[in-house]
């Protein structure tokens, strides 16, 4: 059953590349109208014109860095201004490093949990109550990350697995309601992610597109009893599964050779 968005306003986070872009199509030419939000408002205002002509359905653009504190607040406060009411919510901006932890710059590790975590959570709760006064969608956007450590990448792959624990529970809260609350866990896609990493370590392997990604987590907003989370690509599927049965140690030096060894100390 195709989960009708018709007449109601989605929120977009991260819309100016990739899943983000993927995601204002699809709730689009549902019928529903966009917020998109992105730092790069060239980008938004492009997609904004192609959505407006193509679905005929009302944009707002709200060009914003979420990687800064308040962000969140700021947003909701624009939000109200120009007296929108959001029906669906996707966190879908955020952004990873590669390298040792004790090389990284700290103010770029503070920017990624703000963005990754904090901003996400105040979203959610900011918005919240809006949400489920409609029957619209609540989704976030985890990662392969989150089924296992990730030395290299160690901050992305606990932000992640934070999201994903998250949104789980919030689905939990969220029976009984109109709201459908989603993570979606994509593994390699074709987007900008890896050119912001700085390393091509995580993207070995064959990679899946924007769409395919997209088309994961509407099939499973779809269906009515749909799960609180789905891995998309029944390759990532499979390897997600075969974390449970490895041992810590092993999990964790298993992602390490695969994510190109760094270790503490070294420079």
């Amino acid at each position: 059953m195709t989960r009708d968005l018709h007449g109601g306003t989605a929120l977009i986070t991260g819309a100016s590349s990739g899943l983000g872009v993927e995601f204002a199509r699809r709730f689009a030419a549902r019928g529903s109208n966009l917020v998109l939000v992105a730092r790069r408002a060239d980008r938004l205002e492009a997609l904004a014109a192609e959505l407006r002509a193509s679905a005929r359905v009302d944009v707002e653009v709200v060009p914003a860095d979420l990687g800064v504190a308040s962000a969140a607040a700021a947003l909701r406060d624009e939000i109200d201004r120009r007296g929108i009411r959001i029906t669906s919510l996707v966190n879908n901006a955020g952004f990873g490093s590669h390298g040792a932890f004790d090389q990284a710059d700290p103010a770029r590790t503070r920017s990624e949990i703000q963005l990754n975590v904090v901003t996400l959570v105040e979203l959610t709760r900011a918005f919240l109550p809006q949400l489920l006064q409609g029957h619209g969608a609540l989704v976030t956007v985890a990662s392969t990350a989150a089924y296992q450590p990730t030395p290299g990448m160690a901050v992305y792959g606990a932000t992640k697995a934070f999201v994903l624990s998250f949104t789980e529970a919030l689905w939990a809260e969220a029976r009984g309601t109109d709201l459908r609350v989603l993570a979606v866990s994509p593994g390699s896609t074709k987007t900008e992610f890896f050119d912001v990493v700085g390393s091509d370590a995580a993207s070995v392997g064959r990679q899946q597109t924007s769409a395919q990604v997209i088309d994961t987590a509407f099939r499973q907003l779809d269906r009515t009893n749909g799960a609180p989370s789905v891995i998309s690509g029944t390759r990532n599927h499979l390897f997600a599964l075969g974390t449970r049965l490895l041992s810590r140690r092993a999990l964790a030096r298993t992602s390490a050779r695969l994510l190109g060894e760094v270790r503490l100390g070294q420079r």
